[in-house]
């Protein structure tokens, strides 16, 4: 068993009730209307990860992970994306194990607790917190981390900017941006 973001995964086997996959998760190389670019991806070596384990809750899982920059130099961000992609049985215990995984990491203090956000128009629930994580150079990082979790794909989202370190974190705002990420990196299985 692989806990993956606190995600813990099955690959392969069947049983009810597991729904269809018909969606899968990629890559782009480019997010939110080209405002970051792809420069890491880290989907085979989580992937590699995930062969032989086992879990109850996800199946026929597959790994998708990536660091995406900020395209205008002037304004620095990092855009940190981690998903998986398979048959999901309950994708609310997926997106709150998601979020403890991350909770739980080692250096990161949560600065509020989750909540689950519907933004205005949308019928997908999502759950965001706001963390701190400790870098190795002695500095730390604040910013808003949102999960989401359908049928078939779950993932986290963290946008981290020079804003997010010095405002208050709206969470509002950061559930708006996971479920724009969702809608440019979900696709479905032809």
């Amino acid at each position: 068993m692989l806990a993956w973001f606190g995600i813990n995964v099955v690959v392969g086997g069947s049983g009810s009730p597991f729904p269809a996959a018909t969606h899968r998760l990629e890559l782009p190389g480019t997010l939110l209307d080209s405002r970051y670019t792809l420069a890491d991806d880290h989907s085979d070596t989580t992937n590699r990860s995930l062969k032989g384990t086992s879990e109850t809750n996800i199946r026929d899982a597959k790994a998708v992970a990536g660091q995406y920059t900020a395209a205008d130099e002037a304004r620095p961000g990092v855009l940190i994306v981690s998903g998986l992609y398979g048959r999901i049985k309950n994708p609310a215990t997926a997106r709150t194990k998601t979020l403890k995984g991350a909770a739980d990491a080692p250096g990161t203090q949560v600065l509020m607790t989750p909540r689950n956000i519907t933004p205005p128009g949308s019928t997908i629930t999502v759950s965001c917190q706001a963390l701190s994580t400790s870098q190795a150079r002695g500095g730390h990082a604040v910013y808003a981390m949102c999960a989401w979790a359908d049928d078939n794909t779950s993932a986290s989202v963290a946008e981290i900017t020079a804003q997010t370190a010095t405002t208050s974190l709206d969470l509002a705002s950061a559930a708006r941006t996971t479920l724009a990420v969702r809608e440019e990196m979900r696709r479905p299985i032809k």
